[in-house]
């Protein structure tokens, strides 16, 4: 299995979770992070080595990540595994499971890249790399089928992980929140690169909610690997002294807050599913940028929007990401909560329908898929 970042450990985690009740002797390596460490998994990488994101940030890394896919496939094609799962990680994983479906190794691919909304020109790499696809989204395996490829409809993990009704009092009481606080969570992003060009603004703009609102509590989960850069952008922003930063503890601060300031990509989802309001934000190196809104297919960039198909919630993105209009996206939200507790309540049912779409036993699914594929 090879997992790229802090998502993708997760799902995998969650896998692993429904492999090992049907396979008690299975035996998981490869590249993974905490989540499948936890589940035995043997990760001869750690996640974080693929945690790139953006086209000239991969370029910067190029080398590195190329090394440790030319010694994976090397070792994979030497100690031949009965199945090969790439989670997510399209740009890493759909190049070894060529080389290895090639070889006659079984290739699993969890997570459809999202060829709805960018870059449908990877549909042909798809169907070269992969003998099945497992999907997280309920419209993706027609699509694919469209195309000759094999998918499985599993559900989203997360979906059967974050409860229909979240505890708020729990989760505060466990942050030493208190029940009748104001809450914002800050959600920068679980890469390097993201902190780098989201985290200082985020706190530029909770500055000035703060000014709005003093009494606003803020909340900041970080991977323990990215703490230091979070408490530098921080510092920076002057906010170091007015936030709480917290080791891990995403889906706590979700739970806890009010409003969340987040960054595109998978928590956004978990927001959903915990039915918050939320401002998505994400800002990048101006050439990535300029490449990938080119090989935009939807309107949308944020998953609670594109899975909603309408904006149910903002998006400022590049140069929209100002730390004035995030804060103005915020305080809409709060203001929202205090006078027009309507909207939020629009919103939530909203996020309830999503959340009992993506319900599925996502391990017990995909389980049974990757038995029927191994049993040819």
């Amino acid at each position: 299995m090879v997992a790229g970042e802090t998502s993708g450990d997760l799902l995998a985690g969650l896998l692993l979770d429904g492999f090992q009740a049907r396979w008690p002797d299975l035996r998981a390596g490869g590249i993974g992070g905490a989540q499948m460490t936890r589940r035995g998994f043997g990760a001869w990488w750690p996640s974080e080595k693929l945690a790139v994101r953006g086209y000239v940030e991969v370029l910067r890394h190029y080398r590195e990540i190329v090394g440790i896919r030319t010694q994976l496939r090397q070792k994979l094609l030497a100690d031949r595994p009965d199945v090969f799962i790439g989670v997510d990680a399209p740009d890493f994983n759909l190049d070894l499971e060529a080389d290895l479906k090639a070889a006659g190794i079984p290739t699993v691919h969890f997570v459809s890249p999202a060829v709805w909304a960018w870059r449908a020109d990877r549909v042909d790499k798809i169907r070269r790399s992969v003998d099945h696809v497992l999907c997280i989204f309920p419209f993706e395996p027609a699509l694919l089928a469209q195309h000759g490829i094999a998918a499985t409809y599993v559900g989203h993990p997360l979906a059967g992980v974050i409860p229909m009704q979240a505890d708020q009092a729990a989760a505060r009481q466990q942050l030493g929140l208190q029940a009748d606080d104001l809450v914002l969570a800050l959600l920068p992003g679980s890469r390097h690169s993201e902190i780098a060009y989201l985290a200082e603004r985020f706190f530029r703009a909770a500055a000035l909610v703060r000014r709005a609102h003093p009494a606003i509590k803020i909340i900041v989960p970080a991977i323990p690997a990215l703490r230091t850069q979070i408490e530098q952008a921080a510092q920076a922003a002057g906010m170091l002294a007015h936030v709480q930063i917290v080791s891990g503890q995403s889906h706590a601060a979700l739970a806890a807050c009010d409003v969340t300031l987040i960054a595109s990509g998978t928590a956004t989802l978990e927001a959903a599913l915990y039915k918050r309001p939320m401002v998505i934000a994400y800002n990048m190196n101006w050439l990535s940028w300029q490449i990938m809104r080119r090989k935009k297919l939807q309107p949308w960039v944020g998953l609670p929007n594109i899975l909603c198909r309408d904006f149910v919630v903002p998006e400022l993105l590049q140069d929209a990401a100002t730390p004035q209009a995030l804060a103005d996206a915020v305080l809409h939200w709060v203001d929202a909560k205090i006078f027009a507790p309507e909207k939020v309540r629009v919103l939530e049912q909203r996020f309830t329908k999503l959340h009992e779409e993506l319900q599925r036993d996502t391990a017990k699914i995909a389980t049974d898929a990757i038995q029927n594929i191994l049993a040819g």
